[in-house]
């Protein structure tokens, strides 16, 4: 038990876990962020244009749907269901309202978080070429001192790393397949010589 819980302890505080956790509840409210920039502003200037609310766009589907023979009375009374201005006893409609407003909350985070990752990325290559460039200017430094035969400070600049590939190596399970088909193959071919 105690290793299945430093084992949960682990995963949990792995950085990318965390990250994730953090994204998440930054992501549920900047959604209701943009649910509210969508709904109180960007739909009424959709509904001032289109003469109508966005979420009122349907398609009532007629074999599903039965116009009431009934009033006001009756929708008081739980017996009807009214949908613009009509009376029905049954209604089912395809809601294209709602299917654009969701499309245009989508675009709406998308280009935001375009916009966020954009920014970061920028700023972290900037602060990348700024490190890069602290060290070049201290090695000249250096270079500098030494060659006038002052004094170095013993302290190592760290050098400019740049990334180093790590060489793929094949999976064994793989290299040893590979050298079976090779020694069948090598039977083969020794057979039809013969």
């Amino acid at each position: 038990m105690k290793k299945i819980l430093n084992e949960f302890k682990t995963f949990i505080s792995r950085g990318n876990i965390v990250d994730m956790a953090v994204g998440v509840i930054i992501g549920s409210a900047f959604t209701s962020i943009v649910n509210a920039l969508v709904n109180n502003i960007f739909m009424p200037l959709i509904s001032s244009i289109t003469g109508n609310g966005i979420t009122n766009l349907v398609t009532i589907i007629p074999w599903a749907t039965k116009i009431a023979d009934t009033t006001a009375a009756d929708f008081d009374a739980g017996k009807a269901i009214v949908f613009n201005g009509v009376y029905y006893d049954k209604l089912a409609y395809i809601n294209w309202g709602l299917f654009i407003q969701a499309i245009i909350n989508f675009l709406l985070i998308a280009m935001v978080l375009f916009t966020i990752v954009k920014v970061i990325n920028t700023l972290r290559e900037s602060g990348e070429k700024a490190k890069f460039k602290a060290i070049e200017r201290a090695k000249k430094r250096r270079e500098k001192r030494m060659k006038k035969g002052l004094p170095v400070k013993e302290e190592p600049v760290e050098e400019a790393k740049e990334e180093v590939k790590e060489e793929v190596k094949p999976d064994p399970n793989i290299v040893l397949l590979t050298e079976i088909r090779d020694l069948l193959k090598a039977q083969q071919d020794d057979k039809k010589a013969k």
